[in-house]
């Protein structure tokens, strides 16, 4: 019993512990009926005597743990698809408990966000199939054998425990930052891919999940054990009752000092690594985290306003009422903590009407939420330029599309030519471009961005951006220079006129918007460019003329397109545009198929 306890305590850690770190409609995969049949001791989550929620919560996550498991043996992966689908979970595992008398906020309480259950190659060694999990682990373990058949006893359970703690120590090695991660992949696997009786066995949930029992199944389960291993039972319990009364004391008082004593000590450390990796005059202001969790009431869905490839950003509002968005950066293992650094350091810098300004910042870590980090600007009510462009059934105006177009490229005018040394976007695409209340444009999402420092080679090892977006130089070289960013603009130029995304896929082959509009203005027929919607609304000549401004930005070779600052003044009039030189070859010509499926991987 004490084994089983040690098991159910350490997976109760690693949940407690993942949880909290932290749209398309997505079902879940996993099927909670079984939440209602199980016979689980379900007092604890019922009565308050709880009254941090600790016991229920150990309970619930356990609980939980059935369908992850089952989920493993029927798809042969350790966790979920994605966010959509792990939020649609949470929320079915919810309704379940409410059948059942339990109070919902439970499961916000116990969970936090659901992030933590969705595939990650940065969790415990890179495993997210069973077929990763054998290539670590080369084949069978000891805890192929010893977690089989009926888990009855205290010798079985004991033994599947034991083997459970070799194979996470062997995970360490590859690991061993994700300990308690890997600790729950072996929990998981035990019981949904070794055991053949499967997780939602009662004998495998209590011994290998640790799932406390109804007061009748515990009884029969107890009578599967013999009348021998019963009473040594007994007496061993009686022997050492007095020596554990005794000593339980003392230890959980001296448990808990020390454990809130480390907490104290690696939060520090954490936060002051960070501040001091970010210049001290940045300029940004650093909130906490209990801040943060007032203004987004504690970060929760409905107040989910976006999610990238390495963050969530949620609507919030601070004490003195300001709206903002808070980004929490997610991937902190492999690009995040540079990229957050990084925005917090040019960011700061930079004042401009036309870039998103940061509010502020915060870190955190300790053992309940781990290590989290967030970013906080102003809130741009108006939300991104690309939902306003695919997305919004009211379309843009004309007046609105050429201001936005101005805009932008007076905020990377500024990036380029206002502050020294320049500063590269590297990712201008239309959902980086916010709207505020107003419909000004501001170019925001400054993870990417890199600085241009004197002397320094223009090449990188890191291509960073967007496939469709990247210049092609960049993708191929990685030449970055300011008209990689100039590229991207011309892009985005043409999907404001023309209301169509940078790539059309509706076709068996890929469509590039410049080989659509090139063939177009070649052929004489500019207005064909132009969106339905304002194609009677402004004056052609200069709708014409930004246009042709998009297509020589987004020209194929390099020295044909102007800076940033002379595709401005083309734009307001103040220069001639020069005549477009004919392109080399249409990007979807044969020749760059290579290079579209560079930037696909990259």
């Amino acid at each position: 019993m004490g084994k089983s306890l040690t098991f159910s305590s350490l997976l109760f850690l690693f949940f407690f512990t993942n949880f909290f770190i932290d749209s398309a409609t997505s079902s879940c995969p996993i099927d909670f009926s079984y939440v209602e049949t199980f016979p689980w001791n379900t007092t604890m989550c019922r009565e308050a005597r709880d009254p941090n929620g600790t016991h229920c919560c150990q309970t619930l996550l356990s609980l939980i743990g059935i369908g992850l498991a089952q989920h493993l043996k029927d798809t042969s992966r350790f966790q979920l698809p994605d966010l959509a689908s792990s939020s649609s979970c949470l929320s079915n595992f919810q309704t379940k408990l409410e059948a059942l008398s339990i109070q919902p906020s439970l499961v916000p309480q116990c969970f936090g966000s659901a992030t933590n259950f969705v595939a990650n190659a940065s969790q415990c060694a890179g495993i997210i199939t069973i077929q990763d999990w054998n290539q670590r682990l080369n084949g069978t373990t000891q805890l192929d054998s010893s977690c089989q058949g009926d888990m009855t006893g205290l010798i079985r359970c004991g033994s599947c425990v034991d083997a459970g703690k070799q194979v996470n120590s062997q995970l360490a090695n590859f690991d061993p930052n994700n300990t308690q991660k890997c600790f729950y992949f072996t929990v998981i696997y035990a019981a949904g891919i070794v055991n053949e009786f499967g997780p939602k066995d009662v004998r495998t949930a209590y011994c290998i999940l640790g799932i406390p029992l109804s007061s009748s199944a515990s009884n029969k389960s107890g009578n599967h054990l013999s009348r021998t291993t019963q009473l040594k039972l007994i007496f061993g319990l009686l022997g050492a009752l007095v020596g554990v009364l005794l000593a339980l004391g003392v230890i959980i008082l001296y448990r808990r000092w020390d454990k809130k004593e480390r907490q104290n000590d690696v939060h520090e450390e954490y936060v002051s690594s960070v501040k001091s990796s970010v210049l001290p005059n940045a300029g940004a202001k650093w909130f906490r985290v209990s801040e943060l969790e007032q203004a987004t009431d504690g970060f929760s869905q409905r107040n989910l306003i976006g999610q990238g490839a390495y963050g969530v950003v949620y609507k919030g509002t601070l004490s003195d009422g300001t709206l903002v968005a808070v980004k929490q950066i997610l991937d902190l293992e492999s690009t995040g903590d540079e990229d957050f650094c990084n925005e917090v350091e040019i960011i700061s810098k930079i004042r401009h009407r036309n870039l998103l300004a940061l509010r502020g910042c915060c870190v955190t870590s300790d053992n309940l939420k781990g290590k989290s980090r967030f970013l906080v600007y102003d809130f741009m009510s108006n939300g991104n330029l690309g939902d306003q462009l695919f997305i919004c059934r009211e379309r843009l105006t004309w007046p609105q599309r050429k201001n936005i177009i101005l805009d932008v490229a007076k905020g990377l005018a500024y990036l380029h030519y206002g502050i020294k040394p320049a500063i590269y976007h590297r990712d201008i695409k239309p959902t980086n471009i916010l709207l505020d209340s107003a419909m000004k444009a501001r170019v925001a999402d400054f993870g990417l961005a890199k600085q241009n420092s004197e002397g320094q080679s223009h090449l990188t090892t890191r291509v960073a951006g967007t496939h469709g977006y990247l210049a092609p130089e960049y993708a191929l070289y990685g030449q970055l220079t300011e008209k990689s960013d100039v590229y991207s603009f011309g892009i985005v130029i043409l999907e404001i006129m023309s209301g169509r995304k940078a790539l059309d896929t509706s076709n068996s082959s890929i469509l590039l918007i410049t080989d659509w509009a090139w063939m177009h203005a070649k052929s004489g027929n500019v207005e064909e460019i132009f969106d339905e919607s304002i194609r009677e609304e402004g004056p052609k000549g200069i709708m014409e003329r930004f246009v042709q401004v998009g297509i020589l930005c987004a020209h194929v070779m390099v020295a044909f397109r102007p800076t940033i600052a002379e595709a401005l003044k083309m734009l307001e009039g103040d220069i001639d545009i020069p005549r477009i030189r004919d392109r080399p070859l249409p990007l979807s010509h044969e020749s760059f198929r290579s290079w579209r499926s560079i930037s696909k991987e990259r």
